[in-house]
Protein backbone atom coordinates (compact mmCIF):
# COMPACT_ATOMS: atom_id res chain seq x y z
CA UNK A 1 0.00 0.00 0.00
CA UNK A 2 2.04 3.15 -1.22
CA UNK A 3 1.91 6.58 1.26
CA UNK A 4 -0.88 7.98 -1.02
CA UNK A 5 -3.29 5.28 -1.20
CA UNK A 6 -6.56 5.46 1.27
CA UNK A 7 -7.37 3.63 4.16
CA UNK A 8 -9.94 1.22 3.44
CA UNK A 9 -9.87 -1.56 6.26
CA UNK A 10 -9.69 0.66 9.70
CA UNK A 11 -11.37 -0.08 13.35
CA UNK A 12 -12.98 2.62 15.43
CA UNK A 13 -12.49 2.61 19.30
CA UNK A 14 -15.24 4.78 21.20
CA UNK A 15 -14.48 6.34 24.56
CA UNK A 16 -16.70 9.01 26.20
CA UNK A 17 -13.95 11.68 25.37
CA UNK A 18 -12.68 10.34 22.27
CA UNK A 19 -12.83 8.67 19.15
CA UNK A 20 -9.76 6.39 18.21
CA UNK A 21 -9.25 5.37 14.74
CA UNK A 22 -6.61 3.18 13.62
CA UNK A 23 -5.55 1.51 10.20
CA UNK A 24 -5.01 -2.20 9.99
CA UNK A 25 -2.07 -1.36 7.44
CA UNK A 26 -0.47 1.52 8.87
CA UNK A 27 1.17 2.74 12.44
CA UNK A 28 -0.96 6.29 12.26
CA UNK A 29 -3.42 6.65 14.64
CA UNK A 30 -6.26 9.77 14.11
CA UNK A 31 -7.24 10.98 17.71
CA UNK A 32 -10.49 12.75 17.79
CA UNK A 33 -11.43 14.67 21.01
CA UNK A 34 -15.01 14.44 21.40
CA UNK A 35 -15.46 17.61 23.50
CA UNK A 36 -13.43 20.19 21.51
CA UNK A 37 -13.11 18.45 18.22
CA UNK A 38 -9.75 18.75 17.75
CA UNK A 39 -8.20 16.41 15.44
CA UNK A 40 -4.75 14.54 15.24
CA UNK A 41 -2.33 12.15 14.28
CA UNK A 42 0.19 10.41 16.28
CA UNK A 43 1.97 7.10 15.55
CA UNK A 44 0.58 4.32 17.30
CA UNK A 45 2.11 3.49 20.66
CA UNK A 46 -0.53 1.99 22.42
CA UNK A 47 -2.92 5.00 23.51
CA UNK A 48 -6.25 3.39 22.61
CA UNK A 49 -7.73 2.37 26.04
CA UNK A 50 -8.51 -0.99 27.08
CA UNK A 51 -11.72 -0.27 27.98
CA UNK A 52 -13.23 1.71 24.93
CA UNK A 53 -15.83 0.11 22.48
CA UNK A 54 -14.48 -1.37 18.73
CA UNK A 55 -16.32 -1.47 15.18
CA UNK A 56 -14.35 -1.97 11.94
CA UNK A 57 -15.29 -0.04 8.70
CA UNK A 58 -13.89 0.84 5.76
CA UNK A 59 -14.19 4.04 5.34
CA UNK A 60 -14.36 7.39 7.00
CA UNK A 61 -16.38 9.74 5.17
CA UNK A 62 -16.69 12.71 7.65
CA UNK A 63 -17.91 14.37 11.28
CA UNK A 64 -21.55 15.74 11.46
CA UNK A 65 -21.86 18.29 14.43
CA UNK A 66 -25.65 17.32 15.65
CA UNK A 67 -27.75 18.32 18.73
CA UNK A 68 -26.09 15.68 21.10
CA UNK A 69 -22.59 16.47 19.92
CA UNK A 70 -20.00 15.32 17.13
CA UNK A 71 -20.91 12.39 15.07
CA UNK A 72 -18.35 10.47 12.47
CA UNK A 73 -19.48 9.39 9.15
CA UNK A 74 -17.59 6.25 8.54
CA UNK A 75 -18.77 3.90 5.54
CA UNK A 76 -19.78 0.27 6.72
CA UNK A 77 -21.07 -1.38 4.09
CA UNK A 78 -18.39 -1.92 1.29
CA UNK A 79 -17.06 -5.30 2.50
CA UNK A 80 -20.99 -6.44 3.05
CA UNK A 81 -21.32 -5.34 -0.50
CA UNK A 82 -18.43 -7.05 -1.34
CA UNK A 83 -19.20 -10.04 0.09
CA UNK A 84 -22.91 -10.35 -0.74
CA UNK A 85 -21.21 -10.93 -4.57
CA UNK A 86 -19.90 -13.95 -2.93
CA UNK A 87 -22.61 -14.80 -1.29
CA UNK A 88 -24.37 -14.98 -4.03
CA UNK A 89 -22.24 -17.42 -5.83
CA UNK A 90 -22.56 -19.78 -3.37
CA UNK A 91 -26.22 -19.09 -3.38
CA UNK A 92 -25.98 -19.81 -6.91
CA UNK A 93 -24.67 -22.80 -6.85
CA UNK A 94 -26.13 -24.37 -3.68
CA UNK A 95 -29.78 -23.24 -5.49
CA UNK A 96 -28.98 -25.03 -8.67
CA UNK A 97 -31.13 -28.46 -8.43
CA UNK A 98 -30.12 -30.79 -6.47
CA UNK A 99 -27.72 -31.65 -3.93
CA UNK A 100 -28.18 -35.04 -1.89
CA UNK A 101 -26.50 -35.97 1.32
CA UNK A 102 -27.07 -39.29 3.66
CA UNK A 103 -26.00 -39.98 7.08
CA UNK A 104 -24.93 -43.47 6.90
CA UNK A 105 -24.77 -44.68 3.74
CA UNK A 106 -22.18 -43.33 0.72
CA UNK A 107 -23.98 -42.17 -1.84
CA UNK A 108 -20.74 -41.24 -3.74
CA UNK A 109 -19.53 -45.06 -4.44
CA UNK A 110 -21.29 -47.60 -6.61
CA UNK A 111 -22.63 -50.59 -4.88
CA UNK A 112 -19.51 -52.36 -6.76
CA UNK A 113 -16.49 -50.14 -5.63
CA UNK A 114 -18.18 -50.66 -1.87
CA UNK A 115 -18.36 -54.62 -2.10
CA UNK A 116 -14.53 -54.36 -3.36
CA UNK A 117 -13.56 -52.20 -0.37
CA UNK A 118 -10.79 -53.80 2.45
CA UNK A 119 -12.24 -53.56 6.01
CA UNK A 120 -10.18 -51.00 7.39
CA UNK A 121 -12.32 -48.56 4.52
CA UNK A 122 -15.24 -48.93 6.86
CA UNK A 123 -13.64 -47.61 9.95
CA UNK A 124 -12.99 -44.21 8.22
CA UNK A 125 -15.24 -41.11 8.21
CA UNK A 126 -18.05 -40.87 6.04
CA UNK A 127 -16.24 -37.77 4.25
CA UNK A 128 -12.94 -39.76 3.85
CA UNK A 129 -13.77 -42.86 2.17
CA UNK A 130 -16.16 -40.89 -0.24
CA UNK A 131 -15.44 -40.62 -3.24
CA UNK A 132 -13.96 -37.41 -3.75
CA UNK A 133 -14.76 -36.68 -7.85
CA UNK A 134 -18.76 -36.20 -6.42
CA UNK A 135 -18.08 -34.29 -3.12
CA UNK A 136 -19.34 -30.81 -4.28
CA UNK A 137 -18.13 -29.72 -0.46
CA UNK A 138 -15.28 -30.93 -0.25
CA UNK A 139 -13.60 -27.71 -0.63
CA UNK A 140 -16.13 -26.34 2.33
CA UNK A 141 -14.85 -29.16 4.88
CA UNK A 142 -10.87 -28.54 3.77
CA UNK A 143 -10.66 -26.98 7.43
CA UNK A 144 -12.32 -29.53 9.23
CA UNK A 145 -10.29 -32.23 7.75
CA UNK A 146 -7.24 -31.62 9.99
CA UNK A 147 -9.16 -31.75 13.22
CA UNK A 148 -11.13 -34.81 15.08
CA UNK A 149 -14.20 -33.66 13.76
CA UNK A 150 -15.44 -36.91 11.71
CA UNK A 151 -19.32 -36.49 12.64
CA UNK A 152 -19.70 -33.06 11.92
CA UNK A 153 -18.47 -33.43 7.94
CA UNK A 154 -21.34 -34.33 6.36
CA UNK A 155 -20.28 -34.41 2.37
CA UNK A 156 -22.61 -32.96 -0.44
CA UNK A 157 -22.91 -34.48 -4.12
CA UNK A 158 -24.58 -32.92 -6.44
CA UNK A 159 -26.51 -34.86 -9.33
CA UNK A 160 -29.79 -36.64 -9.75
CA UNK A 161 -31.75 -39.34 -7.33
CA UNK A 162 -34.72 -40.92 -7.88
CA UNK A 163 -35.38 -44.29 -5.35
CA UNK A 164 -39.08 -45.93 -6.48
CA UNK A 165 -41.01 -48.88 -4.77
CA UNK A 166 -41.95 -51.30 -7.98
CA UNK A 167 -44.38 -53.58 -8.25
CA UNK A 168 -44.27 -56.41 -11.37
CA UNK A 169 -46.01 -59.23 -11.73
CA UNK A 170 -47.44 -59.26 -8.14
CA UNK A 171 -43.75 -58.91 -7.27
CA UNK A 172 -42.33 -55.97 -5.35
CA UNK A 173 -38.67 -54.43 -5.92
CA UNK A 174 -36.72 -51.23 -5.39
CA UNK A 175 -35.54 -49.26 -8.34
CA UNK A 176 -33.71 -46.60 -7.92
CA UNK A 177 -31.19 -44.11 -10.87
CA UNK A 178 -28.38 -42.10 -9.02
CA UNK A 179 -26.47 -39.93 -11.01
CA UNK A 180 -23.05 -38.21 -9.55
CA UNK A 181 -21.25 -34.99 -11.26
CA UNK A 182 -17.60 -34.65 -10.88
CA UNK A 183 -16.29 -31.97 -9.09
CA UNK A 184 -13.12 -32.07 -11.42
CA UNK A 185 -13.62 -29.70 -14.59
CA UNK A 186 -17.00 -29.19 -13.23
CA UNK A 187 -18.57 -25.81 -14.87
CA UNK A 188 -21.24 -24.44 -17.55
CA UNK A 189 -22.06 -25.52 -20.90
CA UNK A 190 -20.00 -23.29 -23.14
CA UNK A 191 -17.15 -22.73 -20.68
CA UNK A 192 -16.36 -26.03 -19.03
CA UNK A 193 -15.70 -28.28 -22.28
CA UNK A 194 -13.04 -30.81 -23.18
CA UNK A 195 -10.48 -32.56 -21.21
CA UNK A 196 -7.03 -31.03 -18.94
CA UNK A 197 -3.57 -31.87 -18.36
CA UNK A 198 -4.91 -34.94 -15.38
CA UNK A 199 -6.95 -36.26 -17.77
CA UNK A 200 -10.32 -34.86 -16.38
CA UNK A 201 -13.20 -33.82 -18.56
CA UNK A 202 -16.46 -31.22 -18.62
CA UNK A 203 -19.34 -32.81 -17.39
CA UNK A 204 -18.88 -35.78 -16.19
CA UNK A 205 -21.30 -37.76 -14.78
CA UNK A 206 -21.63 -41.32 -13.05
CA UNK A 207 -25.15 -42.61 -13.78
CA UNK A 208 -26.03 -45.92 -11.69
CA UNK A 209 -28.89 -47.91 -12.70
CA UNK A 210 -30.02 -50.33 -8.82
CA UNK A 211 -32.49 -53.10 -8.38
CA UNK A 212 -33.04 -54.47 -5.31
CA UNK A 213 -35.50 -57.74 -5.05
CA UNK A 214 -35.84 -60.02 -1.78
CA UNK A 215 -32.30 -59.03 -0.35
CA UNK A 216 -30.57 -59.82 -3.76
CA UNK A 217 -29.21 -56.47 -5.11
CA UNK A 218 -27.69 -55.26 -8.80
CA UNK A 219 -25.73 -52.42 -10.27
CA UNK A 220 -25.08 -51.27 -13.78
CA UNK A 221 -22.84 -47.58 -14.60
CA UNK A 222 -22.60 -45.74 -17.19
CA UNK A 223 -20.87 -42.52 -17.36
CA UNK A 224 -20.72 -39.49 -19.41
CA UNK A 225 -18.59 -36.47 -20.27
CA UNK A 226 -17.21 -33.92 -22.93
CA UNK A 227 -14.59 -34.77 -25.48
CA UNK A 228 -11.56 -36.14 -23.89
CA UNK A 229 -9.35 -33.46 -26.02
CA UNK A 230 -7.98 -29.92 -25.64
CA UNK A 231 -11.28 -28.17 -27.15
CA UNK A 232 -12.86 -24.82 -26.74
CA UNK A 233 -16.83 -23.77 -27.47
CA UNK A 234 -16.39 -19.91 -26.09
CA UNK A 235 -19.96 -18.04 -26.49
CA UNK A 236 -19.36 -15.30 -29.15
CA UNK A 237 -23.12 -14.24 -29.72
CA UNK A 238 -23.48 -16.79 -32.28
CA UNK A 239 -26.39 -19.43 -31.90
CA UNK A 240 -24.34 -22.71 -32.08
CA UNK A 241 -20.47 -21.30 -31.34
CA UNK A 242 -18.19 -23.74 -33.45
CA UNK A 243 -16.38 -25.93 -31.83
CA UNK A 244 -12.65 -25.33 -32.02
CA UNK A 245 -9.26 -27.95 -31.24
CA UNK A 246 -6.63 -26.08 -29.26
CA UNK A 247 -3.56 -25.68 -31.04
CA UNK A 248 -1.71 -27.76 -29.10
CA UNK A 249 0.93 -30.81 -30.62
CA UNK A 250 -1.35 -34.07 -31.25
CA UNK A 251 1.06 -35.91 -29.12
CA UNK A 252 -0.10 -33.60 -25.90
CA UNK A 253 -3.99 -34.32 -27.36
CA UNK A 254 -3.27 -38.50 -27.81
CA UNK A 255 -1.76 -38.14 -23.95
CA UNK A 256 -4.42 -36.40 -22.05
CA UNK A 257 -6.83 -38.38 -24.26
CA UNK A 258 -4.90 -41.62 -23.06
CA UNK A 259 -4.54 -40.19 -19.11
CA UNK A 260 -8.24 -39.92 -19.30
CA UNK A 261 -9.19 -43.45 -20.73
CA UNK A 262 -6.81 -44.98 -18.10
CA UNK A 263 -8.82 -42.81 -15.76
CA UNK A 264 -12.12 -45.04 -16.69
CA UNK A 265 -9.93 -48.09 -17.21
CA UNK A 266 -8.40 -48.04 -13.57
CA UNK A 267 -11.88 -46.96 -12.44
CA UNK A 268 -14.17 -49.12 -14.11
CA UNK A 269 -12.66 -51.59 -17.07
CA UNK A 270 -12.90 -51.85 -20.38
CA UNK A 271 -15.16 -49.46 -21.71
CA UNK A 272 -16.74 -48.72 -24.94
CA UNK A 273 -18.36 -45.32 -26.35
CA UNK A 274 -19.72 -34.15 -34.05
CA UNK A 275 -18.36 -33.60 -37.51
CA UNK A 276 -14.47 -32.60 -36.77
CA UNK A 277 -14.71 -33.40 -33.22
CA UNK A 278 -15.83 -36.66 -33.61
CA UNK A 279 -13.17 -37.30 -36.34
CA UNK A 280 -10.69 -36.16 -34.22
CA UNK A 281 -11.41 -38.49 -31.20
CA UNK A 282 -11.36 -41.59 -33.35
CA UNK A 283 -7.95 -40.34 -34.59
CA UNK A 284 -6.86 -39.87 -31.20
CA UNK A 285 -8.35 -43.05 -30.48
CA UNK A 286 -6.82 -45.19 -33.35
CA UNK A 287 -3.16 -43.48 -32.69
CA UNK A 288 -3.09 -44.67 -29.13
CA UNK A 289 -4.23 -48.13 -30.21
CA UNK A 290 -5.64 -48.19 -26.57
CA UNK A 291 -6.39 -52.24 -25.92
CA UNK A 292 -9.03 -51.38 -23.11
CA UNK A 293 -11.71 -49.19 -25.40
CA UNK A 294 -13.55 -49.68 -28.06
CA UNK A 295 -14.95 -46.37 -30.43
CA UNK A 296 -18.59 -46.62 -31.61
CA UNK A 297 -19.78 -43.89 -33.48
CA UNK A 298 -23.00 -42.68 -34.34
CA UNK A 299 -24.26 -39.97 -36.42
CA UNK A 300 -27.87 -39.50 -34.99
CA UNK A 301 -28.64 -36.61 -36.53
CA UNK A 302 -28.08 -38.68 -40.00
CA UNK A 303 -29.88 -41.91 -38.11
CA UNK A 304 -32.92 -40.59 -37.02
CA UNK A 305 -33.70 -37.77 -38.90
CA UNK A 306 -37.49 -37.26 -39.68
CA UNK A 307 -38.14 -37.64 -36.43
CA UNK A 308 -37.27 -41.33 -37.12
CA UNK A 309 -35.63 -42.27 -33.17
CA UNK A 310 -36.82 -45.76 -33.30
CA UNK A 311 -33.28 -46.01 -35.73
CA UNK A 312 -31.55 -45.45 -32.25
CA UNK A 313 -32.21 -49.35 -31.62
CA UNK A 314 -29.46 -49.60 -34.66
CA UNK A 315 -26.83 -48.27 -32.44
CA UNK A 316 -27.92 -50.38 -29.35
CA UNK A 317 -27.77 -53.86 -31.56
CA UNK A 318 -24.47 -52.54 -32.19
CA UNK A 319 -23.25 -52.58 -29.01
CA UNK A 320 -25.31 -55.40 -27.57
CA UNK A 321 -22.35 -57.83 -27.44
CA UNK A 322 -20.18 -55.25 -25.86
CA UNK A 323 -23.23 -55.42 -23.25
CA UNK A 324 -23.77 -58.65 -22.40
CA UNK A 325 -19.75 -59.04 -22.35
CA UNK A 326 -19.75 -56.47 -19.88
CA UNK A 327 -22.37 -57.53 -17.55
CA UNK A 328 -23.62 -56.23 -14.56
CA UNK A 329 -22.68 -56.56 -10.72
CA UNK A 330 -25.13 -58.76 -8.69
CA UNK A 331 -24.67 -59.48 -5.04
CA UNK A 332 -27.01 -62.27 -3.50
CA UNK A 333 -29.17 -61.76 -1.00
CA UNK A 334 -26.97 -64.76 1.01
CA UNK A 335 -23.47 -62.23 0.52
CA UNK A 336 -22.56 -64.01 -2.64
CA UNK A 337 -21.33 -62.42 -5.55
CA UNK A 338 -22.96 -63.73 -8.22
CA UNK A 339 -21.57 -61.54 -11.14
CA UNK A 340 -19.12 -58.33 -12.03
CA UNK A 341 -19.56 -55.00 -14.14
CA UNK A 342 -16.23 -55.51 -16.02
CA UNK A 343 -16.36 -52.63 -18.35
CA UNK A 344 -18.27 -49.41 -18.83
CA UNK A 345 -20.51 -47.75 -21.74
CA UNK A 346 -18.87 -43.63 -22.05
CA UNK A 347 -21.18 -41.70 -23.94
CA UNK A 348 -21.08 -38.25 -25.31
CA UNK A 349 -22.47 -35.93 -27.90
CA UNK A 350 -21.35 -32.23 -27.85
CA UNK A 351 -22.89 -31.52 -24.46
CA UNK A 352 -23.43 -34.79 -23.30
CA UNK A 353 -27.04 -33.92 -22.20
CA UNK A 354 -30.13 -34.44 -24.51
CA UNK A 355 -28.94 -36.98 -26.84
CA UNK A 356 -26.63 -39.08 -24.45
CA UNK A 357 -29.30 -39.12 -21.96
CA UNK A 358 -31.69 -40.37 -24.55
CA UNK A 359 -28.69 -43.63 -25.35
CA UNK A 360 -27.86 -44.11 -22.12
CA UNK A 361 -31.64 -44.41 -20.71
CA UNK A 362 -31.88 -47.44 -23.49
CA UNK A 363 -28.63 -49.25 -22.35
CA UNK A 364 -29.98 -49.29 -18.76
CA UNK A 365 -33.60 -50.27 -20.34
CA UNK A 366 -31.57 -53.40 -22.02
CA UNK A 367 -29.97 -53.98 -18.84
CA UNK A 368 -33.32 -54.52 -16.80
CA UNK A 369 -34.74 -56.50 -19.68
CA UNK A 370 -31.76 -59.12 -18.56
CA UNK A 371 -33.02 -59.48 -15.69
CA UNK A 372 -36.93 -59.45 -16.32
CA UNK A 373 -38.15 -60.82 -19.66
CA UNK A 374 -41.36 -59.64 -19.62
CA UNK A 375 -40.63 -55.83 -18.94
CA UNK A 376 -42.09 -54.60 -21.85
CA UNK A 377 -45.49 -55.77 -21.14
CA UNK A 378 -45.51 -53.26 -17.82
CA UNK A 379 -47.24 -50.60 -18.30
CA UNK A 380 -47.06 -48.89 -15.49
CA UNK A 381 -43.38 -49.32 -14.95
CA UNK A 382 -42.62 -48.51 -18.20
CA UNK A 383 -43.94 -45.28 -17.76
CA UNK A 384 -42.50 -44.88 -14.34
CA UNK A 385 -38.73 -45.68 -16.41
CA UNK A 386 -39.24 -43.67 -18.97
CA UNK A 387 -40.23 -40.32 -16.68
CA UNK A 388 -37.40 -41.30 -14.00
CA UNK A 389 -34.58 -40.72 -17.11
CA UNK A 390 -36.39 -37.85 -18.83
CA UNK A 391 -36.23 -35.87 -15.02
CA UNK A 392 -32.48 -37.23 -14.57
CA UNK A 393 -32.14 -35.67 -18.02
CA UNK A 394 -33.86 -32.36 -16.78
CA UNK A 395 -31.80 -31.82 -13.99
CA UNK A 396 -28.11 -32.87 -15.21
CA UNK A 397 -29.03 -30.40 -18.07
CA UNK A 398 -29.94 -27.47 -15.87
CA UNK A 399 -26.74 -28.09 -13.60
CA UNK A 400 -24.98 -28.09 -17.10
CA UNK A 401 -26.75 -25.61 -19.04
CA UNK A 402 -29.33 -23.74 -17.17
CA UNK A 403 -32.43 -25.09 -18.81
CA UNK A 404 -34.29 -28.89 -19.18
CA UNK A 405 -32.75 -31.05 -21.33
CA UNK A 406 -33.88 -31.24 -25.27
CA UNK A 407 -35.89 -34.37 -26.90
CA UNK A 408 -37.25 -35.82 -23.65
CA UNK A 409 -40.30 -36.31 -25.13
CA UNK A 410 -38.80 -39.35 -26.72
CA UNK A 411 -37.28 -40.50 -23.21
CA UNK A 412 -40.99 -39.97 -22.08
CA UNK A 413 -43.29 -41.46 -24.73
CA UNK A 414 -40.55 -43.12 -26.95
CA UNK A 415 -41.75 -40.98 -30.22
CA UNK A 416 -41.02 -37.28 -30.76
CA UNK A 417 -43.73 -34.72 -30.36
CA UNK A 418 -44.76 -31.29 -32.37
CA UNK A 419 -45.47 -30.41 -28.40
CA UNK A 420 -41.73 -31.52 -27.63
CA UNK A 421 -40.09 -29.67 -30.76
CA UNK A 422 -41.97 -26.49 -29.23
CA UNK A 423 -40.62 -27.23 -25.82
CA UNK A 424 -37.11 -27.44 -27.15
CA UNK A 425 -36.98 -24.34 -29.18
CA UNK A 426 -38.06 -22.62 -25.83
CA UNK A 427 -34.99 -24.12 -24.12
CA UNK A 428 -32.80 -23.41 -27.29
CA UNK A 429 -33.56 -19.92 -27.16
CA UNK A 430 -32.97 -20.05 -23.08
CA UNK A 431 -29.81 -21.58 -23.29
CA UNK A 432 -28.31 -19.13 -25.81
CA UNK A 433 -29.72 -16.46 -23.42
CA UNK A 434 -27.88 -17.94 -20.33
CA UNK A 435 -24.62 -18.78 -22.43
CA UNK A 436 -24.36 -16.14 -23.95
CA UNK A 437 -25.08 -13.82 -21.13
CA UNK A 438 -25.06 -15.12 -17.86
CA UNK A 439 -22.96 -18.68 -17.62
CA UNK A 440 -19.61 -16.68 -16.93
CA UNK A 441 -21.39 -15.38 -13.47
CA UNK A 442 -22.36 -18.90 -12.78
CA UNK A 443 -18.61 -20.21 -14.08
CA UNK A 444 -17.23 -17.82 -11.21
CA UNK A 445 -19.37 -19.41 -8.70
CA UNK A 446 -18.90 -23.10 -9.25
CA UNK A 447 -14.71 -22.26 -9.42
CA UNK A 448 -14.99 -20.55 -6.00
CA UNK A 449 -17.54 -23.24 -4.21
CA UNK A 450 -15.45 -26.21 -5.50
CA UNK A 451 -12.15 -23.85 -4.39
CA UNK A 452 -10.44 -23.31 -7.94
CA UNK A 453 -11.22 -19.40 -7.59
CA UNK A 454 -10.08 -17.08 -5.51
CA UNK A 455 -11.66 -14.42 -3.34
CA UNK A 456 -10.76 -10.60 -4.62
CA UNK A 457 -12.34 -7.40 -3.77
CA UNK A 458 -14.27 -6.08 -6.57
CA UNK A 459 -12.84 -2.72 -5.94
CA UNK A 460 -9.34 -4.01 -6.43
CA UNK A 461 -9.60 -5.95 -10.00
CA UNK A 462 -7.60 -3.56 -12.63
CA UNK A 463 -10.21 -3.99 -15.68
CA UNK A 464 -8.28 -2.81 -17.99
CA UNK A 465 -8.09 -0.02 -20.31
CA UNK A 466 -10.96 -1.46 -22.83
CA UNK A 467 -13.76 -2.00 -19.95
CA UNK A 468 -13.82 1.93 -20.01
CA UNK A 469 -13.13 2.46 -23.80
CA UNK A 470 -14.67 -0.21 -25.86
CA UNK A 471 -18.11 0.20 -23.83
CA UNK A 472 -17.81 4.15 -24.58
CA UNK A 473 -16.75 3.92 -28.43
CA UNK A 474 -20.43 1.24 -28.87
CA UNK A 475 -22.09 3.86 -27.45
CA UNK A 476 -21.05 6.59 -29.40
CA UNK A 477 -21.05 4.63 -32.41
CA UNK A 478 -24.75 3.20 -32.00
CA UNK A 479 -25.32 6.52 -31.56
CA UNK A 480 -23.60 7.83 -35.05
CA UNK A 481 -25.18 4.93 -37.14
CA UNK A 482 -29.10 6.01 -35.56
CA UNK A 483 -28.26 9.22 -36.60
CA UNK A 484 -26.81 8.75 -39.98
CA UNK A 485 -29.63 6.29 -40.73
CA UNK A 486 -32.79 8.78 -39.45
CA UNK A 487 -31.71 12.29 -39.75
CA UNK A 488 -30.90 12.52 -43.66
CA UNK A 489 -33.94 13.65 -44.96
CA UNK A 490 -32.45 12.03 -48.56
CA UNK A 491 -29.76 9.55 -48.50
CA UNK A 492 -27.05 10.17 -50.72
CA UNK A 493 -23.31 8.35 -51.40
CA UNK A 494 -21.98 10.29 -48.54
CA UNK A 495 -24.55 9.73 -46.16
CA UNK A 496 -24.85 5.98 -46.62
CA UNK A 497 -20.93 5.38 -46.73
CA UNK A 498 -21.18 7.47 -43.28
CA UNK A 499 -24.21 4.56 -42.30
CA UNK A 500 -22.32 2.34 -43.36
CA UNK A 501 -18.82 3.39 -41.35
CA UNK A 502 -20.50 3.71 -38.68
CA UNK A 503 -22.16 0.48 -38.49
CA UNK A 504 -18.59 -1.04 -39.58
CA UNK A 505 -17.84 0.73 -35.73
CA UNK A 506 -20.72 -0.57 -34.27
CA UNK A 507 -19.76 -4.13 -35.12
CA UNK A 508 -16.61 -3.98 -34.79
CA UNK A 509 -16.52 -2.78 -31.00
CA UNK A 510 -19.24 -5.22 -30.25
CA UNK A 511 -17.46 -8.57 -31.05
CA UNK A 512 -14.32 -7.05 -29.02
CA UNK A 513 -16.68 -6.53 -25.81
CA UNK A 514 -18.57 -9.81 -25.53
CA UNK A 515 -15.52 -12.07 -25.69
CA UNK A 516 -14.66 -10.43 -23.04
CA UNK A 517 -15.06 -12.70 -19.77
CA UNK A 518 -16.61 -10.48 -16.98
CA UNK A 519 -15.92 -12.35 -13.21
CA UNK A 520 -14.07 -11.73 -10.09
CA UNK A 521 -12.77 -15.47 -9.56
CA UNK A 522 -9.29 -16.49 -10.96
Amino acid sequence: MSSSDIYNDLTLYITPEKFYIEPKAGDELLIIDRPSEHIEVQRNAGQIPAASSRKDFCGLLGSINLLAGCYLVIATQRELSDNNLYLNMVEQVLSTPFHFFSYSYDITHSIQRLHDISGEFWQQSLLERADQRFVWNGHLLQPFRRLNLKRFCLPLMHGFVSINQCVINGQSFVWAIISRRSVFRAGTRLFRRGVDKDGNVANFVETEQIVEFQGDRSSFVQVRGSIPLYWQQNPDLRYKPPPTLLEVDPQEQQAACLRHLEQLAKLYGKQGAEGRMEKAFKDALNALSYPFARYEPFDFHAECRKMRWDRLSILIDRVALDQEEMGFFLLLRDGTLSSLQEGVFRTNCIDCLDRTNVVQSMLAHRNLETQNQSLEQQLSFESLFKNVWADNADVLSIEYSGTGALKTDFTRTGKRTKLGLIRDGINSLTRYYKNNLTDGFRQDAIDLFLGFGKVVSPLTIEKGWRYITFPSVLLVAVAMFVASAILPSEYSTESLLYMLFWGSMVSATAHSIFPVRYGVCG
